[in-house]
C-alpha cells in the first residue's frame, strides 16, 4: 500500500505561498539531497491545479545530470481540478470528481509514495478524509509577515522526525494526530 506524503516549503510564520520568491537563499547540497531522495522514494505526484500549472510551466524546460528533472517530467502526475482541460505535462491525468475515492484507490495500488507539494486546498481535502500519512515541512529561517498559510484551523500532529541543514532549514516530519476531541 502506498503512502500519501505532503511535502511543503514553509516560513517561520507558516507561509507556504510562492516559495520560489523566498526559499533560494537557503538552498544548499543538503536540501537538494533531501528533495532528491524524497522524489526518488515516490513514483506518483498528486497536485492541485495551481501547483500543477506552475510545475508544468517550469519543469519541462529543465534538465540536470542527476536525473531530478527527468524524474519530475516522466513520473505519473495526477492533478485534481474541475476546470483543467487537456493537460500538457507528460504523464498527467486529471481527477475531476470523487477525489477522496480516487486517492484511496491510488493508495491501494502497489508502488512507492504519492508525493503532494503545494496544493493547499487538496491538502485540506486529503487531511479531512484521513488520506495523509505523513507531512514534511521544510521550515525556512525567514518571516514574511504576510502570505498564504497552509492551515486555517486547529490541527494536531505527532512529530516523528527532525532534520537540520547548515543553511538554517529544519525539516519537521509529522503524522496526522487525532481529530479534536479524540485525544486521550
Amino acid at each position: 500500500m502506498r503512502r500519501v506524503v505532503v511535502t511543503e516549503y514553509v516560513t517561520l510564520d507558516g507561509v507556504f505561498e510562492e516559495p520560489g520568491e523566498w526559499s533560494f537563499p537557503f538552498w544548499n547540497d543538503e536540501a537538494f539531497q533531501y528533495k532528491y531522495d524524497e522524489l526518488f522514494a515516490s513514483d506518483v505526484q498528486l497536485l492541485g491545479r495551481l501547483t500543477y500549472e506552475g510545475f508544468a510551466q517550469a519543469w519541462p524546460t529543465m534538465s540536470d545530470e542527476l536525473g531530478f528533472a527527468d524524474r519530475m517530467n516522466t513520473m505519473p502526475k495526477y492533478v485534481v481540478s474541475s476546470t483543467l482541460q487537456n493537460p500538457t505535462w507528460t504523464n498527467t491525468s486529471v481527477i475531476r470528481e470523487n477525489v477522496p475515492e480516487a486517492v484511496a484507490q491510488l493508495k491501494e495500488e502497489p508502488g512507492q509514495d504519492i508525493l503532494v507539494a503545494g496544493s493547499g486546498q487538496l491538502v485540506h481535502t486529503l487531511l479531512e478524509h484521513g488520506l495523509v500519512d505523513e507531512f514534511r515541512f521544510m521550515v525556512h529561517p525567514i518571516v514574511l509577515g504576510k502570505g498564504k498559510r497552509l492551515f486555517h484551523e486547529r490541527c494536531v500532529f505527532n512529530l516523528t522526525d527532525t532534520k537540520r541543514f547548515s543553511s538554517g532549514i529544519v525539516v519537521l516530519t509529522y503524522e496526522p494526530g487525532p481529530k479534536e476531541g479524540e485525544r486521550e
